[in-house]
């Protein structure tokens, strides 16, 4: 079986995955140029100092990966920490060590240690963005409906557009990425 760190040794930078994206780019990049890190020292030099990397777990049709790649590549770049990024979906026996309520949501964020073993992960996204996603499924007809299919592609375009046009997310991708990675550095 592979390991994370050969998974990550195998993958591509955060930098050239977001360039070749061919789904959501245009929204990725508006996030990436948009977001201003916190000022936030303690935490990036901790993130510096430890001699971390992370590996994402992504694809570039996902609306979360969306909004959390560019954030967390402004952190990893603010801390000089290298974010390479594997498609969920060429090999899930990756993501299947990481599921989240029984399921492969991703993005899921691998913190690798220099020994290459993970020492905390983060993802698919920050509870408040967890809140709102459940809040508007909670207005989803029942799946049986003529209408589920067009409701569901509805909150999905509305998602992504609150996800490129609301700052106050990004801060919650990055507060939340904040607590769950600084007490394992």
């Amino acid at each position: 079986m592979k390991k994370e760190q050969q998974y990550y040794e195998e993958s591509k930078a955060m930098r050239d995955y977001m360039e070749d994206m061919s789904q959501l780019k245009e929204q990725s990049f508006t996030i990436y140029d948009r977001f201003t890190l916190p000022n936030d020292d303690v935490f990036i030099e901790q993130l510096k100092q430890a001699n971390v990397h992370i590996l994402a777990i992504t694809e570039d049709w996902c609306g979360d990966a969306m909004i959390n790649n560019p954030i967390i590549r402004k952190i990893a770049e603010a801390a000089d920490v290298e974010v390479r990024t594997a498609l969920r979906d060429a090999d899930t026996d990756l993501i299947d060590r990481y599921l989240t309520n029984g399921g492969r949501a991703i993005p899921m964020y691998l913190i690798l240690n220099e020994a290459g073993e993970v020492t905390t992960t983060w993802g698919p996204r920050a509870p408040e963005l967890q809140q709102l996603v459940m809040d508007l499924r909670a207005t989803l007809p029942d799946k049986e409906d003529p209408t589920f299919d067009e409701a569901q592609k509805a909150i999905y375009e509305k998602m992504r557009a609150q996800y490129v046009e609301d700052a106050k997310l990004w801060n919650y991708v990055y507060e939340s990425f904040k607590q769950k990675v600084a007490p394992s550095l």
